[in-house]
């Protein structure tokens, strides 16, 4: 039995070599490609960015309760968005949380714009999905800090490697929740769109759109939520944002700094899960 144990652990397989022959491949030969989403991401970084730095603090807060009072219809949400930005101006994370939160909806961009699309397509095609599954599985369980390995190969420090992990590390849940809830559609309704003479397009855009909306808001909600988890993870290769005083902190045993910076991150967190949860609305 030694001999065996030993013969099995002698001939390892080449996992590790393979993958990082392919990551040297991919570095010397797909460089321009590497760079063009490099730049695509940056440019949609600043914009976000410039976006939400544009205003005074006070006027967006008022447009966030705003936007939380349209959204939800009740008085409760859209005050405890304004309680909570006016506490996290009042702990000098507001340029902090303008970086996480241009993070947020960067990540959101992407994974939603290439999530849906895909749960879509998985959707009305079961053995896809069936060879997707172990795909997204690898991706959700696969150690986040191994994304950035290979990130910061391919683009070094800064926001791009942060954003590129994350929307790896989030795009399986619009997948999987859009999937979900195109495949839940009730027979009954598809069944009476084509009897009346719908095209697929028109099926899809009027009944299965609209009956998996609930699926795919909270597919939003938890790419959000995921993304958010991320941003601490992000800062360890130069993203900014409010994962870096979590990061200062740590490093120094500063406890006020990592609480602080933790419960801001919490509130960033429920502020935007009560502005976009879907049973709340009217």
């Amino acid at each position: 039995m030694e001999q065996l144990t030993g013969w099995v652990t002698d001939n390892k397989i080449p996992v590790g070599r393979t993958a990082k022959t392919l990551f040297d491949w991919l570095n010397a030969n797909a460089s321009g490609l590497f760079d063009a989403i490099s730049v695509a991401m940056e440019a949609l970084i600043d914009a976000i960015l410039a976006g939400l730095e544009a205003p005074h603090p006070f006027l967006f807060i008022a447009l966030a309760m705003a936007l939380t009072f349209a959204l939800q219809r009740r008085a409760g949400p859209c005050v405890l968005m304004g309680v909570g930005l006016l506490f996290i101006l009042n702990q000098g994370y507001w340029t902090e949380m303008m970086q996480s939160l241009t993070l947020v909806l960067s990540a959101c961009l992407v994974c939603m714009g290439v999530g849906v699309p895909i749960g879509i397509a998985a959707a009305h095609r079961p053995r896809l999905y069936d060879w997707m599954r172990p795909v997204l599985d690898l991706m959700q369980t696969l150690p986040t800090f191994v994304y950035l390995i290979p990130a910061i190969v391919f683009f070094g420090i800064g926001m791009v490697p942060g954003l590129l992990a994350t929307v790896i590390f989030v795009l399986p849940a619009p997948i999987r929740l859009t999937q979900l809830g195109i495949a839940s559609t009730p027979p009954a309704l598809t069944e009476a769109a084509t009897a009346f003479g719908a095209t697929p397009r028109q099926l899809l855009w009027k009944v299965e759109l609209p009956s998996a909306l609930p699926q795919i808001m909270a597919g939003l909600n938890q790419t959000i939520m995921l993304s958010l988890s991320m941003v601490v993870i992000a800062a360890l290769v130069g993203a900014s944002g409010l994962g870096v005083p979590v990061v200062r902190a740590l490093n120094s045993v500063n406890t006020a700094l990592g609480f602080e910076s933790g419960i801001v991150i919490v509130v960033v967190a429920i502020l935007l899960d009560r502005m976009l949860r879907m049973e709340n609305r009217k």
